[in-house]
């Protein structure tokens, strides 16, 4: 479009050239004029074809040029999108969260300088178009002191210094991913081994300050999630606030504009219409004076060949003349069909919303940003409420773990409570053979003894011995009933076992929800990213259409229609903002009402699990009581079982005195009857 102008400037500086010589040299030969008017025209196309061969050649370097801007764009896209994955898989793996900050595609840092996504697009007016996406992609900004644009080396530095963020940004995930391994198989070791309780302690304790790094650093990515929101929040809200007043000053610019359009076409062909007249007057009104005054001197014949041949030359001038005015009359009228063309195309844009509405550009963008705006807001109402409950769920984790070393410390008292019972009753089994033993000495003492009060004293002896051994008996049943109490007991402890298992495993699918958002908020970002770029690229799309509106027309037209195209961009361009923004906050409002929904579904949820979660608790208190009864029942029984002994041991004292005594008594007797048997012996003598 510009070579055209400047064509189309060299044609009227030879025209004008052209009617200064035809002025000047009003005696010329007819002859040499028409000669100089045919090289005039043939010049004028050889400079209108070498003008369509170079129109040709832009509109080929064009399309060169948006073919390599898509290409530039998409690796843009791809090295963003691998730079967001590195970083947040670095954060999920427990990164350092200083890499945070590469994030922020659009916070560029080149020297001392720092630009932000406010000033970057007067940074990107002060450079060419070809080198805006080059910049892009090399993320450098700063403008160079010498005015000279991006050279091979300066390319080159930048892809390289780029490739190397992006290779430290790997090297440190694969660095994490490593560590994070081998605190797995660590764990594994103290867990899966032999390792003391010293050692699992301090294992859990490292794991436990590893998860707090990564929960903050998780932290921290949803607070600059949290941040951007916020910011695009305001955003909305000042759109908002400007939209009343945009609309008006677009109607008044649009009611303007018409007017000020209307006023200038009437003028313009006013404006022919005069010049028109006026010279083809002027031209006419001097021949004719010539005319008159020559035929005035019929004594002059030389004057009058004189005049007549002013006047052919005046006629061919005005030939000359007509077919110019002709010429640009017709020029005139096509500029005027293409310019009404272009005014009836833009009106119908600006007037007809389906246009716009129905446009592929509007269409992915809407799309695209009611997508994103949902997910805004359904991450907003999800993140908040995840946090809490990684937090609650890392506090109850502690707390299970507690209990089940307090579980494993009841499970070895039982263990040895079992084997002090068992040791119980095998001692029982010793005095119920003992008693046995006693009771047939007993009946043999009762067979050979021949005395009532041994008798007696041996009854009396044998009933306190029985019911000694019925209450031994009644303590052994005792004692079976606790052994039977306490298989109970670690049958209730192994259902405790098996819902501790259950939380740990509600604990982990809880851990792979919170993996599965952060998923999300890395696609969530993706989106972002890709709908700053397309707005982006619609931006670029309307200062082409702004740019559209040049074509073959002199200085001051190209000016005005510039600005007429300028101001229906900006009505263009109002208008799709303010398309936008309606789609937005219908969007924004829709995704409000999903997330109200999600988080009542979630707080549910939550509630619930709480509810199971006290349960749980609840049964664990009240087997820790019964163990604690069962442990005072076991200690009386382990009392009980010490008084029988020291009975039995008092009862077998007594015995042997018995027994002692039971065998002075046969001493006694035997002796007494051998005294009989010999004071009778004496007498059967004498007799």
């Amino acid at each position: 479009m510009r070579l055209t102008v400047e064509g189309r400037g060299r044609r009227n500086r030879k025209i004008e050239e052209y009617q200064e010589l035809l002025e000047g040299n009003c005696w010329a030969d007819a002859a040499a004029l028409q000669y100089q008017n045919q090289q005039l025209v043939q010049q004028l196309e050889a400079q209108k074809k070498a003008m369509h061969e170079l129109e040709k050649k832009y509109k080929e370097l064009q399309e060169k040029k948006i073919s390599y801007d898509q290409t530039l764009i998409t690796i843009n896209k791809i090295w963003n999108q691998l730079v967001d994955d590195l970083v947040l898989l670095g954060i999920r793996a427990g990164g350092n969260p200083q890499n945070l900050h590469e994030l922020d595609h659009e916070d560029f840092v080149e020297g001392p300088s720092y630009f932000v996504a406010s000033n970057l697009p007067d940074i990107l007016a002060s450079f060419p178009p070809e080198e805006i996406f080059l910049r892009r992609l090399l993320r450098t900004f700063t403008i160079q002191s010498n005015g000279v644009g991006l050279d091979i080396k300066y390319v080159q530095d930048g892809l390289a210094l780029r490739h190397s963020r992006t290779m430290d940004l790997m090297k440190n995930l694969d660095e994490m991913i490593v560590s994070q391994q081998l605190k797995t198989e660590k764990l594994a070791v103290v867990l899966h081994g032999t390792s003391s309780s010293k050692e699992t302690i301090v294992q859990l304790q490292k794991v436990d300050a590893s998860l707090r790094e990564e929960v903050h650093n998780l932290h921290a990515a949803i607070a600059i999630i949290h941040h951007k929101h916020k910011k695009y929040a305001e955003e909305i809200n000042y759109y908002l606030e400007n939209k009343s007043k945009e609309q008006s000053e677009i109607k008044r610019l649009s009611s303007e504009l018409e007017e000020s359009m209307a006023e200038l076409e009437e003028s313009r062909r006013k404006l022919i219409i005069l010049q028109l007249q006026k010279k083809g007057a002027s031209a006419m009104t001097d021949s004719l004076v010539s005319s008159i005054n020559g035929s005035g001197t019929p004594g002059r014949l030389g004057d009058r060949t004189n005049t007549l041949r002013q006047l052919k030359d005046s006629i061919e001038e005005a030939k000359v003349l007509a077919s110019n005015r002709d010429l640009e009359l017709q020029e005139a009228r096509e500029d005027n069909l293409t310019l009404s063309k272009q005014l009836e195309d833009l009106e119908n844009q600006l007037k007809d919303d389906k246009y716009v509405l129905h446009s592929k550009p509007y269409t992915l963008l809407k799309d695209q940003l009611q997508h994103l705006n949902v997910e805004i807001e359904r991450y907003k109402g999800l993140i908040e409420p995840l946090q809490a409950d990684r937090n609650q769920l890392l506090k109850k984790d502690r707390e299970l773990s507690a209990k089940v070393h307090s579980f494993d410390v009841v499970k070895s008292s039982i263990s040895s409570y079992e084997a002090k019972i068992e040791e119980l009753e095998l001692q029982i089994q010793k005095l119920i053979a003992e008693r046995n033993k006693l009771e047939m000495k007993l009946e043999e003492t009762l067979q050979d003894s021949e005395r009532n009060d041994i008798k007696d004293e041996i009854n009396v002896m044998a009933s306190a011995l029985a019911k000694e051994m019925q209450m031994t008996e009644a303590q052994l049943n005792r004692s079976k009933d606790a052994a039977s109490e306490a298989l109970s007991l670690r049958q209730e402890a192994n259902s405790l076992t098996a819902k501790l298992e259950e939380k740990i495993a509600e604990r982990k699918s809880l851990s792979d929800k919170c993996a599965e958002q952060t998923v999300e908020i890395k696609l969530l970002k993706e989106l972002i990213e890709k709908l700053e770029k397309e707005t982006q690229e619609l931006q670029i799309i309307l200062d082409m259409y702004g740019q559209e509106s040049y074509d073959n027309r002199t200085i001051m037209e190209i000016k005005e229609s510039e600005q007429r195209a300028r101001m229906q961009a900006e009505i263009l361009k109002n208008a799709l903002d303010e398309h936008n923004l309606e789609l937005r906050v219908k969007a924004a409002n829709e995704a409000e009402a999903a997330c109200q929904q999600r988080l009542s579904a979630a707080e549910a949820e939550i509630a619930e699990l709480q509810e199971k979660l006290d349960a749980s608790e609840r049964d664990l208190l009240e087997l820790t009581e019964a163990i604690k009864i069962k442990d005072a029942e076991a200690e009386a029984y382990i009392s009980e079982i010490e008084t029988i002994g020291q009975a039995y041991e008092d009862m077998q004292t007594q015995h042997q005195h018995l027994t002692q005594q039971v065998a002075d008594r046969d001493q006694y007797n035997i002796k007494e009857q051998i005294n009989e048997e010999y004071e009778h012996s004496p007498s059967d003598v004498k007799s």
